[in-house]
């Protein structure tokens, strides 16, 4: 019994993860690889087929009740699954909020109608064959080939896993750095703000003769100049950390980061949104910086110099 079930969750999860990867080519025209894990298995389904089996089989040959307790199920398993992942990992793995009726953008009437459909096929017509399947697997090699199976299932889930929480600390560090350049960025504009404002109020108050006046001036043209130079160092250093940030995003080459990103094209976080946008467009989309911040030409070098 406890053997025919670790099948039926082995099985049916890898036939949920070919319908992802149906749905998505159909969709994308390309392969994807839509597992929440690196296996060809969506656990998911494994779960949401063996509690329909077993928890609606006295009233399977009821095809009303049978599809109504199918789409309730279906679609507390996925809202469950949706809510959890969101809390454990900070992130909304799929979104529905563009279909109408949904319940926090985890589930929508129009999928789990089609949930609930997709459980009166298996019930009916898959599930008979993959009884007889499993029943005519021998008991030893059944036990090796499930004990194989596990193992590489959890040693898949501790690796993605690892792969979240590097996705996450990375997307922390890109939001840090974001802030720290726009911090630097409000104080150069303070900086030179002020000082204009001084100069402003010096003149305003002058009433000494023309040399004097001109003395003035020109201590307020060298102290202008000295705020200029530390609006420039700031700005190298806002540049640095620009560079730096840049760089932090092209390094996020981990296979387990990428193929997630690519898995879940609507996944968001809940606490680095902007982040992960920057992290998707550079992964996904190709997009780098040169490895050392350049001034653009001799002109700009001679204003900064100045």
């Amino acid at each position: 019994m406890i053997l025919n079930i670790w099948w039926y969750f082995f099985i049916y999860a890898f036939l949920g993860w070919c319908t992802e990867v149906i749905y998505a080519a159909v969709k994308t025209g390309k392969f994807v690889n839509r597992g929440f894990l690196n296996g060809p298995y969506c656990p998911i389904y494994g779960v949401g087929v063996i509690i329909v089996l077993y928890l609606l089989d006295p009233i399977k040959n009821n095809v009303f009740y049978m599809f109504l307790g199918s789409v309730f199920i279906t679609s507390s398993i996925e809202l469950i699954g949706g809510f959890a992942l969101e809390k454990i990992f900070h992130q909304k793995w799929w979104n529905y909020d563009d279909k109408p009726f949904n319940i926090c953008g985890y589930i929508c009437p129009m999928f789990s109608l089609v949930w609930g459909l997709a459980c009166l096929v298996v019930v009916d017509r898959i599930h008979p064959f993959v009884f007889s399947l499993v029943n005519w697997i021998p008991q030893m090699a059944s036990k090796v080939l499930l004990i194989i199976f596990a193992c590489l299932f959890i040693i898949d889930l501790i690796a993605t896993v690892k792969s979240i929480l590097k996705l996450n600390k990375k997307l922390e560090i890109i939001d840090g750095i974001t802030f720290k350049i726009r911090e630097i960025s409000n104080n150069i504009g303070e900086n030179i703000a002020m000082g204009a404002i001084d100069i402003v109020k010096k003149k305003d108050n002058l009433e000494e003769n023309f040399e004097t006046k001109k003395g003035i001036l020109k201590a307020d043209l060298t102290e202008m100049k000295g705020e200029h130079q530390k609006a420039l160092v700031h700005r190298k250093q806002a540049l640095k950390d620009l560079h730096n940030a840049n760089r932090e995003i092209l390094e996020a080459t981990h296979f387990g980061e990428k193929r997630l990103l690519k898995a879940f094209s609507e996944l968001k976080s809940i606490q680095h949104k902007d982040a992960l946008e920057k992290l998707r467009n550079t992964i996904l989309n190709g997009l780098s910086v040169p490895k050392k911040t350049k001034i653009s030409s001799e002109k700009d070098r001679t204003d900064l110099e100045k």
